[in-house]
């Protein structure tokens, strides 16, 4: 099991203000944005998010945890409060390896684990795979023929532009092995401070160096 640093849990920032309508809120909101993939959703909480980590990737997890789920968190975070403020509110367990986590958080500048490297479910049971959510520096929707993603699949009407910052460059080949493991694969939620974007395992991405001319 995972250790986190130290604190007093009263120095400790609030979750949010109700409970059950923060969580419900932020959760309709994950799923508005697993439902539409790539159009980012602008992310509205209370919750007195920890210093380290984007908030909206804060507030997801607050939302989606419990007791029951295992956590593993990127190395900016695990040195932080993030993790004992989580597992406070959440009663969440941390854990030491990607592979092990239900859940996992990638902050900024951190490395991305192989996606191939965590948890992607059975054939029978492909929703026991992990969920990771990653910050990023940009997340934005965009036009047709610039330097962005085109993304193709259920949920999308015809093609998504979406522009992305703060990924490692082999993203987009990790995700066409984890697209084609279907049904089994994680599942992937990009976020900045405010805004969230969906990408499930069912997208399909083409970046503009993926497509032909």
């Amino acid at each position: 099991m995972s250790t986190t640093p130290t604190t007093s849990l009263s120095a400790l920032g609030a979750g949010f203000s109700s409970e059950a309508l923060g969580s419900q809120g932020v959760f309709r909101s994950v799923l508005k944005a697993l439902s539409q993939p790539g159009d980012p959703v602008a992310l509205e909480h209370d919750a007195e998010v920890p210093a380290t980590g984007h908030a909206a990737s804060a507030a997801v997890l607050l939302a989606l945890l419990d007791s029951e789920c295992t956590l593993w968190l990127s190395p900016t975070l695990a040195a932080s409060q993030a993790g004992t403020w989580l597992r406070f509110h959440t009663g969440c367990v941390l854990v030491d390896a990607p592979g092990q986590a239900r859940f996992a958080w990638v902050a900024a500048g951190d490395a991305l684990p192989a996606l191939a490297s965590l948890q992607r479910g059975s054939d029978e049971y492909p929703d026991q795979s992990a969920t990771c959510v990653i910050d990023v520096a940009v997340l934005a929707p965009a036009l047709a023929g610039t330097d962005s993603w085109r993304l193709l699949g259920p949920g999308i009407q015809a093609v998504q532009h979406l522009r992305v910052a703060g990924l490692p460059e082999d993203f987009v080949p990790q995700w066409a092995d984890n697209h084609g493991a279907f049904p089994r694969g994680v599942d992937v939620v990009l976020a900045t401070a405010t805004h969230i974007a969906g990408l499930p395992r069912t997208t399909r991405i083409e970046s503009p160096s993926t497509v032909e001319a």
